[in-house]
């Protein structure tokens, strides 16, 4: 899918958002880029040029995850709708790759998606 489908509300968005995230490497270099942007978010009050640095590294690092990877495009340019619910999604997965519930969530999508295509 390279055009990411009209969604209703984030909930809808999240199982495309995963589809959208396979590759391991992609989503550690998401968790790096995440990390390091909130850490420019936190220093920023201490060094205020730091907030410039939050989105390069956040999307820097899970741009080269999408198109070295991955191998998809961002699912964040196809739309401003789409930017803030994969803004949104880069947050989840960070919690869920910290708290070791991604791999569940990625069988969880992949069910989702064997059961939509069997209908």
């Amino acid at each position: 899918m390279s055009q990411p489908p009209v969604h209703q509300s984030f909930e809808e968005f999240w199982p495309y958002y995963v589809s959208q995230h396979q590759d391991a490497t992609c989503r550690r270099l998401h968790f790096v880029g995440t990390t390091l942007a909130l850490g420019c978010v936190a220093a920023a009050p201490f060094y205020p040029p730091a907030l410039l640095a939050a989105p390069v590294m956040g999307y820097g690092f899970a741009w080269v995850g999408h198109f070295a990877f991955e191998k998809n495009k961002p699912a964040s340019w196809a739309s401003l709708q789409a930017a803030a619910w994969s803004l949104r999604g880069d947050f989840r997965m960070w919690r869920k790759m910290i708290t070791g519930a991604m791999a569940a969530e990625l069988e969880r999508v992949a069910d989702l998606e064997d059961a939509s295509a069997a209908a």
